[in-house]
């Protein structure tokens, strides 16, 4: 009998820590959505790591993207993508080809730049994680799992900055053991902004081969 009961308190006790870890989670998290949806726009540079050990793939890249909105300008593996907030513009110098289409929104496993900062509103079970020292700055991080059971995302570890409340890191783990690893190098926002910068000029790219998707 007293094995029983010290088994129902520690179920009890284990049941309202992951409430706890859940509700704690989710707060966290709406802190640091409100703090970026309070930004005029962000300019982020990154690091980018590809990792799979079955594939033997360990791919690392460095980036930049510019976001204002639903727009963002993103730089990464010689590629530009503009997307104005209809329409996505894929440019590859080396290919001489611009491809131009409405960008998939209808994928869920699809993180968009746009995304990036919120993609974590709708769709996940949350829970607190490990906390980290990195270079003097407290990272929290929180342990993101697709609601959905068919999910191409196993989970999803997301490092965040106790004190400036800005993402820090993004850990995602595929179904097929894919990691791939997020590393934000500088976060700056409210930057001042060409008008321009989120207009494609087709005239810039006569030579190029222009592939209109939809």
């Amino acid at each position: 009998m007293k094995n029983v009961l010290v088994a129902i308190v520690l179920l009890i006790s284990g049941s309202l820590f992951a409430q706890n870890s859940a509700a704690d989670a989710k707060a966290l998290l709406d802190e640091v959505s409100a703090k970026a949806k309070s930004y005029d726009n962000v300019s982020i540079d990154f690091k980018y790591v590809l990792q799979n050990t079955e594939e033997n793939i360990n791919q690392e890249t460095r980036g930049d993207v510019i976001m204002e909105g639903d727009k963002y300008v993103l730089n990464i593996l010689g590629v530009t993508r503009i997307y104005d907030g209809k329409t996505l513009y894929t440019i590859s110098p080396e290919d001489e080809e611009v491809t131009i289409s409405s960008e998939n929104t209808e994928d869920e496993n699809t993180i968009t730049p746009s995304q990036m900062l919120t993609f974590y509103e709708d769709g996940y079970s949350y829970a607190m994680d490990i906390v980290q020292n990195v270079a003097g700055r407290k990272i929290q991080y929180v342990k993101l799992t697709p609601i959905d059971s068919n999910s191409e995302i196993q989970q999803v570890l997301l490092g965040i900055d106790i004190k400036t409340k800005h993402i820090y890191n993004l850990i995602e783990i595929g179904s097929n053991n894919t990691k791939t690893t997020l590393t934000v190098n500088s976060f700056k926002t409210n930057e001042p902004l060409s008008k321009t910068l989120f207009i494609f000029d087709e005239t810039k790219y006569s030579d190029y081969f222009i592939n209109r998707i939809d």
